[in-house]
C-alpha cells in the first residue's frame, strides 16, 4: 500500500464520516431509526454543508411495495404501459432498453454491485421508483396544491409545469437491508394521493393489497423482496445517499467522488491521484456495505 500524504489522510478521515441521520417528526411506531456510524472525534467536512443536507423525513411504515419495470407493456390487470414517464415520453428509449424483469435475463451481483438487464448496460439508473403522486398538471402548471405540500418546492422555486419530483432519492428499507432509488414515475393506479406520500395517511389505492410503491427489478433483486411484501420507506436529499449500486449508471454521481483532488494535481509523496481515488473508493465500500447490513435491532 503507498504511503499517503497528509492532504490524503484528511480525505480518509473525512470518507470514513457520515452525517447522522435520525427518525423524522411524528413518525409511526415501529419505524427504522438509522443511526450511521462516525469517527471517533470531529473531522472538518471537506466541502462545507449544505442545508438541505440535514433535512430529516418521516418514514412511511409497512408499505406495500409492487414490481414494475421501464418498457413494460399493458395487460388485462394493469393497462397503463411503461414505456413512458409521468415525466418523459422516451423513458425506455433514454433509459437504454427494456428493463426486462426476468431474473434469468438479470444480473444480480453483491460483490460488484451489478443489478441490471443483461442485454444492456442501462442509460440511466435501474435503482427507480414510482409513487402516487405527480406534481404537475401539465408542462405549463403545476396543481394547485404542489407548492403547499411538498416539503422541498420552495427550496426549488421551480418554473410553472417544472417537475421537482423527479429524480428525488429515497431509502427502502427491507428485511435488514437497505437501498437507495430514485423517483422516476408516477402510481401504482392513482396520481393524486399527496395526503399519503407528504402527509400521514395510509395509501388511497385499495388495489393489490392497498399497495403505495412500485419497485424496479434491480431493487426487487437487491433487497429480495417479492411483490405483495411490506417495506419501509422514505425520502432523503442527495447529500445523504451513500455509494452503492444506484450510483453505478445514469446521471446519479458519488457524493466527494473527486474528494481526493486537493486543488493540486500533481500526485504527492509517490502516490498517484489515481491510486488515492482506488484506495478511498475501497474505503467508501467497505462503510457503506457496513452500514446497509445494520441489524433492524440497530437502526
Amino acid at each position: 500500500m503507498p504511503v499517503f500524504s497528509k492532504a490524503t489522510a484528511l480525505a480518509v478521515s473525512a470518507v470514513l464520516v457520515m452525517p447522522g441521520a435520525a427518525i423524522g417528526q411524528s413518525q409511526q411506531a415501529g419505524a427504522p431509526r438509522v443511526v450511521i456510524p462516525t469517527g471517533a472525534r470531529p473531522v472538518t467536512p471537506a466541502r462545507p454543508v449544505a442545508p438541505a443536507s440535514r433535512a430529516l423525513y418521516p418514514w412511511k411504515t409497512h408499505i406495500t411495495a409492487t414490481i414494475f419495470w421501464c418498457g413494460e407493456q399493458p395487460t388485462p390487470r394493469n393497462p397503463t404501459p411503461n414505456c413512458k414517464s409521468s415525466w418523459d415520453t422516451q423513458w425506455a428509449i433514454n433509459f437504454g432498453g427494456y428493463d426486462d424483469p426476468n431474473p434469468a435475463n438479470r444480473i444480480t451481483n453483491h460483490t460488484t454491485g451489478e443489478f441490471r438487464p443483461k442485454g444492456f448496460v442501462p442509460k440511466l439508473n435501474p435503482f427507480y421508483i414510482a409513487l402516487p403522486y405527480n406534481d404537475v398538471l401539465s408542462w405549463k402548471a403545476h396543481k394547485p396544491e404542489a407548492s403547499r405540500v411538498i416539503p422541498w418546492f420552495a427550496r426549488m422555486n421551480p418554473k410553472p409545469g417544472r417537475t421537482v419530483l423527479k429524480g428525488r432519492w429515497v431509502q427502502i428499507f427491507y428485511n435488514k437491508r437497505s437501498c437507495y432509488a430514485q423517483w422516476e414515475d408516477c402510481g401504482p393506479w392513482v396520481t393524486d394521493d399527496w395526503q399519503y406520500v407528504f402527509g400521514n395517511n395510509p395509501p388511497k389505492a385499495t388495489q393489490n393489497g392497498s399497495a403505495g410503491i412500485d419497485i424496479s427489478p434491480s431493487i426487487r433483486d437487491y433487497l429480495d423482496v417479492k411483490s405483495g411484501q411490506k417495506v419501509h420507506w422514505r425520502f432523503v436529499e442527495d447529500s445523504q445517499v451513500p455509494y452503492g449500486p444506484w450510483k453505478k449508471y445514469g446521471n446519479a454521481t458519488t457524493l466527494q467522488n473527486h474528494i481526493a483532488d486537493t486543488g493540486n494535481s500533481r500526485p504527492q509523496d509517490g502516490e498517484s491521484i489515481e491510486e488515492q481515488r482506488r484506495y478511498l473508493e475501497y474505503l467508501r465500500k467497505l462503510r457503506d456495505e457496513q452500514y446497509l447490513k445494520k441489524p433492524l435491532s440497530e437502526l
